[in-house]
């Protein structure tokens, strides 16, 4: 009897003591990461877009001329072809324009504010949409009601014709001196209103889904504030929709900014982005200066292209039918 009451050290189980892993190994271990690392495209995109925002960003260290100042243009050396032409100069590598400005340093001086007034407008449509969607869909009722028909308002509209509108309107009620020192903040105004429905409608139709479930309703019944409730459990569930829509505004923000600045309605000639590189080179396309226009247009292309991959693969990999 008291061999089968003894117990030793060994029949005791050892205590399991938590393992914390560290925050790169758990990246390492998620399914984003593993998608992003076994899509190829995903990865070339990701890779081009950092180099075109990383030469936008240092676009003073390594472009040879300041495009915004015009005290440094120099006419003499207008017109100048790529230098793989006959004809081409160093340092002026994609050539220069009618007034001597060196294409590339326009095209990264331009990337910068396209890629800025892009993200901006995102970021700011995404606030208003995720604010009004929120309350549409948690409160209901009327509040919806005017919410939603707001946006379908804007939707029975074309959106260039509202960023037109607005951007004009801006334009001729600000003095003449403010007119070129707020062209951004107009363009990214114009370019948010019209974009911040999308979002709404998304997390609207979220919210009306989770606010009838049991944590919402045992959270209402501790008297947990609404918008505690909204921010700290609705909106994490409606985060995943929302990711990929922005991903891919981001690219057609960046497009009708290039739009109104083609349009005369973007950026002043002073401070060019790619739409207004784009508007200038397509006047003189026809007379042989094809460079003006079609590096510019090049480098627009590759940067939604980018976008775009990368708004693909998120859509795909955040998809838990396609796991």
């Amino acid at each position: 009897m008291a061999d089968l009451t003894m117990t030793t050290e060994d029949s005791t189980p050892a205590p399991l003591l938590p393992v914390r892993k560290s925050r790169l190994a758990a990246m390492r271990e998620s399914d984003l990461a593993f998608s992003f690392r076994s899509h190829p495209s995903a990865i070339f995109a990701a890779c081009l877009l950092a180099l075109v925002a990383l030469t936008a960003l240092f676009a003073p260290w390594i472009t040879p001329q300041d495009p915004y100042d015009l005290a440094a243009l120099e006419l003499w050396n207008a017109e100048i072809p790529p230098i793989w032409n006959v004809d081409g100069q160093w340092p002026y590598l994609l050539g220069t324009d009618t007034q001597g400005r060196d294409i590339l340093s326009a095209i990264l001086y331009g990337s910068r504010i396209s890629l800025i007034i892009g993200f901006a407008s995102v970021m700011v449509a995404l606030a208003v949409g995720l604010s009004l969607g929120l309350v549409a869909g948690y409160f209901g009722g009327w509040i919806d009601n005017v919410i939603m028909r707001l946006g379908d308002v804007l939707l029975s509209m074309p959106f260039i014709l509202i960023a037109i509108l607005i951007t004009a309107v801006a334009t001729a009620s600000l003095p003449t001196g403010l007119k070129d020192v707020l062209a951004a903040p107009i363009l990214i105004f114009a370019i948010a209103v019209p974009s911040w429905v999308q979002y709404a409608r998304t997390v609207r139709a979220s919210a009306m889904v989770e606010r009838k479930k049991e944590y919402v309703q045992a959270a209402r019944l501790i008297r947990v504030r609404s918008w505690r409730i909204m921010l700290h459990h609705i909106l994490p569930n409606c985060l995943t929709p929302i990711l990929v829509a922005a991903t891919l505004n981001f690219g057609l923000a960046i497009l009708s900014e290039a739009t109104l600045s083609f349009l005369g309605v973007g950026m002043p000639p002073d401070q060019p982005s790619l739409g207004t590189l784009i508007r200038i080179g397509n006047q003189y396309l026809f007379s042989g200066l094809w460079w003006i226009v079609v590096f510019p247009a090049v480098q627009l292309c590759l940067i939604v292209l980018s976008v775009n991959m990368i708004g693909d693969w998120l859509r795909d990999a955040l998809n838990p039918k396609l796991r």
